[in-house]
C-alpha cells in the first residue's frame, strides 16, 4: 500500500478549491506531491500549501499523468470533459459538481452515511450537493432506527455556495446599502439584490415549479440513504450570509420518535454535534460554524401536527463539510480501504 499520493486539485483558485487545499493540509492527508489545476486565466497564480507556494497550472487533457487522486471543483461542464479523461489515465476522481451524481454507476458518497459505496467506483466518485450532505449526516442515524417516511426541508443557504463572485457581490451591495446608495446596486450573480434580502430561488426553475437545487435534494437524499421510498419536499433559499448553510427540517417517521431519543442518538452519531438548550438560547447558528467540520443540530422538538413527527434545525459550513471536507474524507476512506 502506498504511504503518500500524487494529488491534484482541479479548480484550485475557486472558493471550494482553496478550501480543499486547506483541508488537505489541516488533516495531514498523505500528499507526496500536489498539482494545482485551473483555467488558463488562473494559470501562473501561486497558492500556499504547507508553507510552500505552488504555481497553478492550466488544466489540459495531459494534466493527469501520474496523478493518483484528483479532487474536482471546477463546475459540471469541466468535470464532464476532464473527469473521464482523468479516470482513463488511472486517476480516481472525487467530483464536487453535479455532473455525475445521479449516474447509476457513480457512487454518491457521504462517509458518515454510505462509506461502503466508495469502493463501487469505476474511476469517479461524486461528492453530493452541500445542502444534501449536512441533512443526511443528521438524518441517517434517525432513519436507521425510526425509518423516515417524509422530509420537509427549507434551507437558508450562504452565498459562498455560489462562489467567490457571489461573496464579493454581497460585500459590495452591503457597502452600497450602508452608504445609502441602493440605486447603484446592479445584481450580476443573482437575479435580484442579495444584501438584506432572501431569494427563494437557487439554480433554475424546472417544469414542476421546483428549482434544480431543490430536486437535487430529493434525488440525492434517496440515492445516498439507499431508500427510494423517502418522500422529500424542499424549498431552497439564498440568504445574505457569507459562509454556512442552515436548514429547518421536519421528518415523519414510521416508528414513534421523541426529542429526547433523537438528541441521544445524534449526540453519539459521527460528524454530528448537538447544540440544543432553548432555555439558554443555545442552538446552531451560521456565524459560529465557519471553519468547523461537524454538522450541528438543535431546536429538536416534537411535531405537534402529526403523531410521529420531529422538527430540527441543522447548520454546517458549506465550504467544508458541504464540499471540501467531504471530498477529502472520501479520499481518506478510499486510501484506507486500499
Amino acid at each position: 500500500m502506498l504511504t503518500a499520493y500524487h494529488v491534484a486539485v482541479v479548480g484550485a483558485t475557486g472558493a471550494v478549491g482553496m478550501e480543499m487545499i486547506n483541508v488537505l493540509s489541516q488533516r495531514n492527508f498523505p500528499v507526496e506531491s500536489l498539482t494545482l489545476l485551473a483555467s488558463e486565466r488562473s494559470a501562473g497564480k501561486r497558492l500556499e500549501y504547507n508553507g510552500k507556494h505552488i504555481a497553478v497550472q492550466k488544466l489540459t487533457a495531459d494534466s493527469f499523468k501520474g496523478i493518483e487522486i484528483a479532487l474536482f471543483s471546477a463546475g459540471a461542464s469541466v468535470s464532464k470533459e476532464f473527469a473521464p479523461i482523468a479516470a482513463k489515465a488511472g486517476t480516481v476522481v472525487v467530483d464536487n459538481s453535479s455532473a455525475f451524481r445521479m449516474e447509476p454507476d457513480v457512487p454518491l458518497v457521504v462517509p458518515e452515511v454510505n462509506p461502503q459505496d466508495i469502493f463501487k467506483h469505476k474511476g469517479i466518485i461524486a461528492n453530493p450537493n452541500c445542502s444534501t450532505i449536512q441533512m443526511v449526516v443528521a438524518l441517517k442515524p434517525l432513519h436507521d432506527i425510526f425509518k423516515i417516511k417524509r422530509i420537509v426541508v427549507s434551507t437558508y443557504q450562504a452565498v459562498s455556495g455560489t462562489g467567490k463572485k457571489a461573496m464579493d457581490e454581497l460585500a459590495e451591495q452591503t457597502t452600497k446599502m450602508f452608504s445609502f446608495k441602493p440605486e447603484e446596486i446592479k445584481p450580476r450573480v443573482y437575479p435580484h439584490r442579495i444584501a438584506f434580502n432572501c431569494l427563494p430561488q437557487i439554480d433554475v426553475f424546472l417544469d414542476n415549479g421546483y428549482t434544480k437545487e431543490e430536486m437535487k435534494m430529493v434525488n440525492e437524499t434517496r440515492k445516498i440513504m439507499g431508500d427510494d421510498s423517502i418522500n422529500v419536499c424542499p424549498t431552497t433559499v439564498r440568504v445574505p450570509v457569507f459562509v454556512g448553510h442552515a436548514e429547518a427540517v421536519n421528518i415523519e417517521t414510521q416508528k414513534p420518535i421523541t426529542p429526547e431519543e433523537a438528541r441521544r442518538i445524534l449526540a453519539a452519531a459521527p460528524g454530528v454535534k448537538v447544540e440544543d438548550d432553548p432555555s439558554q438560547s443555545v442552538y446552531p447558528m451560521q456565524i459560529n460554524v465557519a471553519g468547523t467540520d461537524d454538522v450541528f443540530v438543535g431546536r429538536i422538538r416534537q411535531d405537534i401536527s402529526i403523531p410521529n413527527g420531529l422538527n430540527m434545525w441543522i447548520v454546517a459550513d458549506n465550504l467544508r463539510k458541504g464540499a471540501a471536507l467531504n471530498a477529502v474524507q472520501i479520499a481518506e476512506r478510499l486510501i484506507a480501504g486500499r
